[in-house]
């Protein structure tokens, strides 16, 4: 932080008062600062008990003597109150007005001075078989959403992705559309060429299923039933689950798809060819979809580089006797001294997993950035694959391994439940983006707010909230925490919802408006109301925060300061007169307050990658 606030001078007060009167030292960030109780008196509690212990003292004996430290060394203290081990700490209101200029003074609030690391955070990383989904949203969001984080940390920020762009089921909508394209392209079908390829990938599975229904009426299907089912269990549940063997055993269009998997790695001219021109229809597809969500990235890997990755790695640590070779021929690493299990990093023909990918491509990111800090974000469906990754990293003496974090984060479902790839039922990123912006637009429509706008202007604050109301749901709850997104519930006004936060940054806009530039900023000896002291307490608390939510690797922690912030500013206006103010010192104090406030609303809701409208 540029300039540190009152909290700060509390914990120095506090670390050089025990100092002064114990002669032990103390670190100021250790002393626990926390808003006080409403049924209390004061503005922060200072918690007293981690000292007690060091100090050999009671919590009382420490509190009434910190009590006449504090109010002898500082005259922005007013009062100090001990209650069962908590002190509390009133301020004056110059304390607070102080605050509020040092706030006002920063353009950057809460921004720190880079500190020389870099952090770098891996999100998104699609298949290219199929167009980003409401899945992948949460994930880049999260994703980007750290990353805006720690580059006001101070960090350098490196934003990376690895795009799976081989394998199996890339191969599928490759054939489909060798077979049945007749020559079609996204232009000639009106399609973006993520959902185009997307739309092969569905007619594969179609075209599979066909197969395998037809199939389960021939005498190898029938017998094959009659041997291997389980009694009592019908045809369609053993075929149910009979599918992937099919696939590898019986299925023609299996086979073929296989085939065509092997080419590929051979380097078959054709095969490659017809890879580069439906991965590259996918490419300019995804880029749409990340331009509308307001994302980059720094440097894209891909899978069909990094697959052959690690198996070097592994080789050398087997020599220095960290893994085992198997009669086999292949590579295993025990973990079971730490309550892991036994992992296969080489199969017995040489070839790599994702595991051995994941080691050779950290290794090459560490080359590229030397990252301080190397986070992934996934699905909690992969908690123990990172487990192990981490922990063979660190077997191996990896410089960046400590610095290694998966940002875990559960699914997302909509009202009508989950969502199904193959069967082409899944909620297409950009069809969801189309509709929250539609809803923002019939909210506002019927609110009649915007009417005397250029309809290019409209359309631009529609885009604002619909995308605001997107990013605040997915983002406001813990990332480990599974959700439900409804999009007509994410414009709700009065709700936890992007656009409510939104709501008070307009209103004052629209009272700077009214108010114009030429009014006079003395306060004067102007006496704070409790819920002007509200937003000053939590606009102070703002960068520790930011510290928090970088520490835990959650912007939901953000989201709700901008909520917390939002919905105090909307109890205040609804109490206090601004322009109608009682005093003219009243009306000076409240308009620079909520310009700050309105400041800290749009620096943190930018950090969760939302924009803020001048109206709604």
């Amino acid at each position: 932080m540029k300039n540190k606030g009152i909290i700060a001078e509390i914990q120095v007060l506090i670390a050089n008062g025990i100092s002064n009167i114990y002669g032990n030292e103390i670190n100021p960030d250790s002393v626990v600062i926390n808003q006080t109780k409403k049924e209390f008196e004061g503005d922060y509690t200072v918690v007293l008990f981690p000292f007690v212990k060091q100090l050999r003292t009671s919590p009382m004996d420490l509190g009434d003597k910190l009590s006449e430290y504090l109010k002898s060394e500082s005259s922005k203290i007013i009062g100090v109150s001990l209650v069962s081990g908590f002190l509390n700490v009133q301020l004056s209101d110059q304390a607070w007005k102080d605050q509020l200029s040092l706030i006002s003074n920063q353009e950057n609030y809460g921004e720190r001075v880079g500190n020389g690391k870099t952090f770098m955070v891996e999100f998104s990383s699609p298949n290219t078989n199929k167009p980003l989904h409401l899945g992948h949203i949460r994930n880049i969001l999260l994703g980007d959403s750290c990353g805006k984080i720690y580059k006001v940390m101070g960090y350098k920020v490196i934003v990376t992705q690895v795009i799976n762009d081989r394998g199996i089921a890339v191969c599928k909508s490759m054939y489909a559309w060798s077979k049945l394209s007749d020559g079609e392209t996204p232009d000639s079908a009106n399609l973006k060429g993520d959902h185009f390829v997307g739309k092969y990938y569905v007619k594969y599975n179609q075209l599979l299923e066909q197969e395998y229904q037809s199939w389960q009426k021939t005498d190898t299907a029938k017998n094959l039933y009659k041997e291997k089912a389980k009694e009592g269990q019908s045809v369609e549940d053993y075929f149910k689950s009979y599918k992937n063997q099919y696939f590898n055993e019986f299925s023609k269009i299996g086979a073929e798809t296989k085939e065509m998997l092997l080419k590929w790695e051979s380097g078959d001219s054709e095969t490659v060819a017809l890879w580069q021109k439906l991965n590259s229809w996918v490419y300019e597809g995804f880029d749409v979809t990340y331009k509308n969500l307001g994302v980059e990235f720094t440097k894209n890997y891909y899978e069909s580089d990094t697959y052959k990755l690690g198996r070097s790695a592994v080789e050398e640590h087997l020599e220095k006797g960290l893994f085992e070779r198997r009669e086999d021929g292949s590579i295993w690493v025990n973990l079971e001294d730490i309550g892991m299990d036994k992992k296969i990093l080489l199969r017995s023909d040489g070839t790599s997993l994702y595991i051995t990918q994941d080691i050779g491509t950290a290794n090459v990111r560490y080359e590229d950035f030397h990252p301080d800090k190397m986070v992934y974000v996934v699905g909690d469906e992969q908690d123990y694959h990172f487990k192990v990754l981490f922990e063979i990293l660190k077997r191996m003496g990896k410089p960046y391994a400590d610095g290694m974090y998966h940002l875990s984060y559960g699914m997302v479902d909509l009202p009508t439940g989950k969502m199904k790839s193959r069967e082409g039922t899944i909620v297409d990123a950009d069809d969801l983006l189309v509709e929250v912006i539609k809803e923002a637009a019939d909210a506002a429509k019927e609110v009649g707010s915007l009417d005397d706008l250029p309809i290019g202007e409209q359309e631009e604050i529609f885009r604002k909230i619909g995308m605001g109301a997107l990013k605040y749901q997915l983002i406001r709850i813990n990332p480990r925490k599974r959700i439900t997104f409804d999009p007509a519930a994410s414009i709700d006004m009065q709700g936890v919802t992007g656009p409510y936060i939104q709501n008070a940054y307009v209103r004052i806009q629209s009272i700077l408006r009214r108010l114009g530039e030429g009014y006079n900023q003395n306060e004067g000896e102007y006496t704070l109301f409790e819920d002007e002291k509200e937003l000053l307490i939590l606009m102070n608390h703002y960068p520790y925060t930011i510290k928090e939510a970088a520490d835990n690797y959650d912007p939901s922690i953000v989201a709700t300061f901008s909520y917390n912030l939002a919905k105090a500013f909307h109890r205040f206006y609804q109490e206090r007169s601004l322009l109608n103010a009682e005093s003219e010192e009243a009306k000076n104090f409240r308009i620079k307050l909520i310009r700050e406030v309105a400041k800290v609303l749009k620096l943190s809701m930018a950090l969760l990658g939302i924009e803020m409208p001048n109206r709604m």
